[in-house]
């Protein structure tokens, strides 16, 4: 082999070697992420969860210890003035000690213990009648009307339809555990339809409110968006959250992208920087630290770059002072936070412009980049929108609202699986919607389900805080 082939060879090898590096590399940094290093749900942690993995919550040691601190308020069960049933309990006429008659003697006092419980539940029928009389002039049958929910010779009442569609978009009992459950809590024989059915009445009934509510979240100053996927027969849709404290409102598309009912939402929105929110006009954007401060973590304890650990310190020091001062952060506090946070960038883009390029797969395209090069040119482009919690009091540090909207929702899929059909994903996006809200403004669900079925969803509108 000549020195030329053998110089050439070299040089092949090493370029092979270092694309080895980086495949071996990327595929020790996904072994390394879990819940608390990435986006994935803590569920995908698998048996591989551990107490050395609790410890490295990004959540910083409290001042106070667990438990229930001292001086606050408690809650007990406490015996009420009028009590529903008194059953009085015959004293012995005769001491059990000297046997003398004491069935004369003047009580000293009354002992009172109170039992909670409720009744055995059972359905109760109730019949409505109305009489037929027929006119001796024309002829005609003149007769009475029935209430405006009887319409039919037998049905089930508001009451326990409520119950039905309670249980099973609120807790997410399938229709056929849950006509188990009715059976044996009332004696109800309600059939798997007959749910869906309630489900597909409820959802129509509804309709006006959800609109309502999908106006009131548009207009809100802030509110956070945010998505994930669900199966609708074997195929992969998507549910979309937009939300805030008072209200939620759940969509279901076909395609992840399918954002255009969104074109006239104004004020600021919360996401975790998903590129088609930023298609939005006539909005500002904030941006979710609690997804920066888990790549930061991953960056630091997989890669080892230090820039992230200061950067993570950073987020962590403008969290505490958020809230700190509920009033608005000092202009000088703001300042040097932002001073600082250019220079850790600085720092950052420094190390990965010494680092030795990736190899470019193929001729064309830009030389690929390190995660944590892509980080930092986010946190660097969009410094605006990451930082924008310092400067508006009304907007806060983390996406966590639509995070925990959402949840619930990946409670369902969990349990039930997916559906069957794209209008019953829709209805059952429309009652979470309606649920959701209902307790978020502290409303007793089974009252306005019941409501709602009675065909008074107005009542619910009239409950709106802001109006």
């Amino acid at each position: 082999m000549s020195p030329e082939e053998k110089d050439q060879k070299i040089e092949r090898l090493e370029l092979e070697n270092q694309d080895l590096r980086q495949k071996i590399a990327e595929l020790e940094r996904r072994l390394g992420l879990d819940s608390q290093t990435s986006s994935k749900p803590p569920s995908s942690d698998g048996l591989k969860k551990s107490g050395k993995i609790r410890t490295k919550s990004l959540r910083e040691k409290g001042k106070h210890p667990s438990g229930g601190q001292f001086g606050h308020t408690g809650q007990t069960l406490e015996q009420v003035i009028r009590p529903d049933n008194i059953v009085k309990h015959p004293t012995p006429c005769s001491c059990p000690g000297c046997g003398c008659d004491i069935s004369i003697v003047v009580a000293q006092k009354l002992i009172k213990r109170q039992v909670f419980d409720i009744p055995t539940p059972r359905i109760i029928v109730t019949e409505h009648q109305v009489v037929v009389k027929e006119c001796p002039q024309c002829k005609g049958h003149i007769q009475g009307s029935f209430p405006s929910s009887v319409k039919a010779p037998v049905q089930y009442g508001a009451r326990i339809r409520a119950v039905a569609a309670y249980l099973n978009h609120q807790h997410f009992i399938p229709e056929d555990r849950l006509s188990e459950v009715l059976l044996d809590l009332f004696g109800c024989q309600m059939t798997p339809g007959t749910i869906a059915n309630t489900t597909k009445t409820l959802a129509k009934l509804i309709e006006p409110v959800v609109i309502e509510i999908a106006s009131e979240v548009k207009s809100s100053p802030v509110k956070h968006l945010d998505e994930t996927g669900l199966r609708i027969g074997g195929k992969t849709n998507w549910l979309h959250v937009v939300s805030t404290q008072t209200e939620t409102w759940y969509r279901v598309v076909p395609k992840r992208k399918d954002i255009e009912v969104l074109d006239d939402i104004k004020g600021v929105v919360v996401h975790d920087h998903w590129k088609p929110y930023y298609q939005l006009l006539n909005v500002n954007h904030s941006l979710c630290n609690a997804h920066h401060l888990r790549e930061l973590k991953a960056l630091e304890e997989i890669e080892q770059e230090s820039w992230a650990k200061s950067m993570k310190k950073l987020l962590l020091l403008a969290c505490n002072y958020k809230h700190r001062y509920p009033q608005g952060i000092p202009e000088n506090i703001i300042a040097r936070i932002n001073q600082l946070y250019k220079r850790i960038i600085k720092r950052g883009l420094d190390f990965h412009f010494s680092q030795i390029p990736l190899n470019r797969k193929g001729n064309r395209g830009r030389v690929k980049r390190r995660v944590g090069h892509n980080l930092l040119l986010r946190l660097q482009n969009y410094v605006d929108d990451v930082l924008r919690f310092l400067t508006q009091l009304d907007v806060p540090f983390t996406n966590n609202q639509a995070e925990r909207d959402l949840r619930m929702m990946k409670c369902k899929q969990k349990i039930s699986g997916g559906f069957r059909s794209f209008d019953f994903a829709v209805s059952f996006a429309n009652i979470r919607s309606f649920l959701s809200t209902a307790s978020k403004r502290s409303l007793n669900l089974l009252e306005v389900i019941t409501d709602a079925l009675l065909g008074n969803a107005s009542v619910f509108l009239s409950s709106n805080p802001t109006s």
